[in-house]
């Protein structure tokens, strides 16, 4: 049923709420709150840049590259959150996310599907070298068949220029495509460009009641090996 698996990065592969310890300890009393406003600003710039130039074939001119977006949430939220970020504040935090902590289970998974055939990859919205520095710290590099970022076509996720990278790199029908993701809003753009959909709940939240359930859902990657388990 499936050729190849993709892998949504951050979120699904990567803890992106792991910078709280060190958030903690930078602004004691503040450590969650930083990370939780800092990860919603940096998916709302994301949407902000995609939805401002949509339909231009060279991209978005309004793009900056997600390691820059990163940046420019950390300091929004530090402001919101009236914290003085210091430029060595600011260099530990984001050194600290280039080397995100990854899920317990991904290392299993990836080296079991792999065993199996799978082609194992990831569509991300991060740049290419935030990408490599997360993966190479993961040990995920020989477990993965290719790592896919949106900056080819500075359109990030849920754009459909950004999932039609898969196809680009993979010669298979949609449907040979099972798309993996921690974020349902992911889940629910890769069921709307006609990927079969895998949503990791790892927080037991409700799906999104605005568009088609995913394919699948589970609460962990390993629910993604026991699917293919059974085809």
């Amino acid at each position: 049923m499936f050729k190849v698996i993709v892998f949504d990065a951050y979120g699904t592969l990567f803890d992106v709420y792991s910078v709280s310890k060190m958030a903690e300890t930078l602004f004691p009393g503040h450590g969650q709150a930083l990370s939780i406003l800092w990860r919603d600003k940096q998916i709302e710039y994301t949407r902000l840049i995609s939805m401002s130039d949509p339909h231009n074939p060279n991209g978005s001119r309004h793009y900056q590259s997600f390691w820059d977006i990163t940046r420019l949430a950390l300091n929004y939220s530090c402001q919101r959150l009236k914290l003085e970020l210091t430029a060595q504040a600011q260099k530990d935090l984001l050194d600290q996310y280039a080397e995100l902590k990854a899920f317990p289970e991904n290392l299993g998974v990836l080296h079991d599907l792999q065993k199996r055939g799978f082609k194992n990859a990831i569509l991300s919205n991060g740049s290419p070298k935030m990408l490599d520095s997360a993966v190479r710290s993961a040990g995920m590099s020989t477990l993965l068949d290719s790592i896919i970022s949106v900056d080819t076509v500075r359109q990030f996720k849920t754009s459909p220029e950004s999932y039609d990278l898969v196809l680009q790199n993979y010669p298979v029908d949609k449907r040979e495509v099972l798309f993996v993701s921690s974020n349902a809003w992911d889940a629910l753009g890769a069921t709307w460009f006609g990927f079969r959909s895998f949503w990791v709940n790892r927080q037991g939240l409700p799906f999104e009641t605005l568009g088609p359930k995913p394919t699948h859902t589970g609460s962990s990657l390993e629910d993604v090996l026991a699917l293919t388990s059974r085809i």
